[in-house]
């Protein structure tokens, strides 16, 4: 169901609300703002909900407002950035990603076109976590966006539980 309204939302064009932009500015350093500011705006107005929805969750606990956390939700998909796909394209790279198995987007980003986008698309995990390291960004971040499709490499994150938890519901809500 959350991929029906992620396909929905991203066919509005516009961008994300300033003021989540203004609180995405006073959280990430200033690498990180360069990763999250290539995204499009589709992926920017997902990746700022999830980081508010992220903030609302750990409200109150010792994790709030802990920008390791926050920066997290705020850049897990900025590996998607290289595989230059559209609405339609994800879709496919999806499907294909759900039948091909794991091991299969690591052929085909090999390969060339449409093939190597959509294996770059499925491999952005693990991609975004080499790009914000490259850019100074906080490990943590690194560490979720290489994980946050695996559920059974979470635990070796070193990220809390509840912090996981917090970051899989903002996510996909």
């Amino acid at each position: 169901m959350h991929l029906l309204r992620r396909f929905l939302r991203s066919l509005w064009w516009g961008p994300p609300r300033a003021d989540d932009l203004v609180w995405v500015e006073s959280v990430l350093a200033p690498g990180e703002r360069v990763l999250f500011d290539r995204l499009p705006r589709r992926d920017q107005r997902h990746l700022a909900g999830t980081g508010r929805r992220l903030q609302r969750a750990l409200a109150g606990t010792e994790h709030a407002d802990d920008p390791r956390w926050l920066a997290a939700a705020l850049l897990h998909d900025v590996g998607k950035h290289d595989a230059r796909l559209g609405v339609y394209g994800r879709i496919v790279a999806t499907v294909c990603g759900h039948f091909g198995g794991r091991d299969m987007p690591y052929a085909w980003s090999s390969k060339r076109g449409f093939t190597r986008r959509v294996g770059l698309y499925l491999r952005h995990g693990e991609l975004g976590a080499d790009m914000i390291r490259l850019a100074g960004g906080h490990d943590e971040a690194a560490r979720w966006s290489a994980a946050h499709h695996f559920p059974d490499e979470w635990a070796t994150t070193g990220i809390p539980g509840v912090v996981v938890e917090a970051l899989v519901e903002a996510d996909h809500e």
